[in-house]
């Protein structure tokens, strides 16, 4: 959504000048579900934003309007409380959180507008809390560091959303830097940033359009069996803490000692965990293909060991496997639905999506979406 028609409509609403931020949405090139395991994930900010235009007001109130789905919402000052149209939950959590550490947030008007799809998991949410956090920040002269503002996001999420999310997705709206992914030690927070030199290629990320009901209650569950994973590994090492603790050849040990479930599940984490530190040391020396390869090792560790792949998912991977156009490509997020991360050549990226959307449509009797993403900067004032 362009930010002119943003602050346009929130000159409409509230009769004052604004300032303006974008606060982008994210993926993840490598390092699925090692984030909970205390692990290394390799995340970037995209071109698909939510645009805020902020301004205090006199009003004793919070008053937001979303330009989809329409809806304004108010709150006094001193009166915020969890609200079943959900989504100023985010934007609450955010205010809630600042209050905790003892800033006063005066009233203030908001009007915000996106174009992260929803449910493509790119993270609108967390745009919506990392966004008005630096805006906030910026517009009471706070002076928190950026680091917290991404804790503080995270927490709003946590504790008011109610939604027991990693700090990946905060961490990548406000740290992100255009055409750099970056590896986040999901342990201590250090991050570095690595250059994705993709030249004459472009990320598509392809959307299955379905969400199966197994999401959440999988996501539990293996995390349940890490942690029972992790414990066995203690009772013959005391001083592993996590799955980031383990090494592939440790992990090999206990090929015969545990549960064989488990064991491909812990097999996976430190599979993966190893490959994103292998990953960035193929983009610091611009070997972009192996970093492709790695991709489909990636897919393979989720849909086999971690089993938390669906059919939509597999058949778009394994289209591409042999089309050299295509570079890597591997389920993206939590599984059982989402999208595919692609890295693909851009002069063959059209005749790609008409291939896969007749493809996938008689298979599955749907049409995917696709959505050509650039890796841009986190969080920025923008007018």
């Amino acid at each position: 959504m362009e930010y002119l028609t943003i602050a346009q409509k929130f000159r409409e609403k509230f009769s004052s000048h604004p300032r303006i931020y974008r606060a982008p949405g994210r993926i993840n090139l490598i390092g699925e579900h090692t984030d909970y395991n205390d692990g290394f994930v390799l995340p970037a900010a995209i071109d698909k934003n939510v645009i805020f235009a902020v301004a205090p007001n006199s009003s004793g109130l919070y008053r937001f309007y979303a330009c989809d789905p329409d809806q304004d919402y108010e709150a006094g000052v001193n009166s915020i409380q969890y609200t079943r149209l959900k989504w100023p939950n985010y934007l609450l959590g955010v205010i809630d959180q600042l209050k905790k550490r003892g800033h006063i947030i005066e009233g203030f008007d908001c009007v915000f507008g996106s174009d992260i799809p929803i449910g493509a998991g790119l993270s609108s949410s967390a745009a919506l809390e990392s966004g008005l956090a630096v805006a906030l920040n910026d517009l009471y002269d706070l002076r928190e560091p950026r680091i917290e503002l991404v804790k503080l996001s995270q927490k709003a999420e946590n504790e008011f959303v109610g939604v027991n999310c990693g700090i990946m997705d905060q961490f990548a709206s406000i740290f992100g830097r255009k055409d750099f992914v970056f590896r986040l030690d999901c342990r201590s927070l250090e991050h570095t940033y690595f250059p994705l030199e993709l030249q004459n290629r472009g990320i598509l990320l392809i959307d299955t359009r379905v969400k199966h009901e197994l999401a959440t209650s999988a996501y539990n569950t293996r995390r349940k069996e890490c942690e029972a994973g992790v414990y066995e590994i203690t009772q013959y090492y005391p001083e592993i803490k996590n799955l980031r603790d383990v090494s592939p050849d440790l992990m090999y040990e206990f090929s015969g000692k545990m549960d064989p479930v488990i064991y491909r599940r812990c097999k996976y984490v430190v599979e993966e965990n190893d490959r994103v530190l292998q990953a960035c040391e193929d983009l610091e020396n611009h070997r972009i293909e192996e970093f492709g390869t790695k991709m489909y090792e990636t897919h393979q560790g989720l849909r086999y060991d971690y089993e938390v792949s669906c059919p939509e998912l597999d058949f778009l991977v394994n289209l591409t496997l042999q089309k050299e156009e295509v570079l890597g490509a591997r389920m993206m997020g939590g599984g059982f639905g989402g999208c595919t991360i692609n890295i693909v050549e851009l002069e063959a990226m059209h005749e790609l999506k008409l291939e896969v959307m007749g493809a996938f449509a008689e298979k599955f009797g749907i049409e995917p979406f696709f959505y050509p993403v650039a890796v841009k900067d986190g969080v920025t004032e923008i007018l």
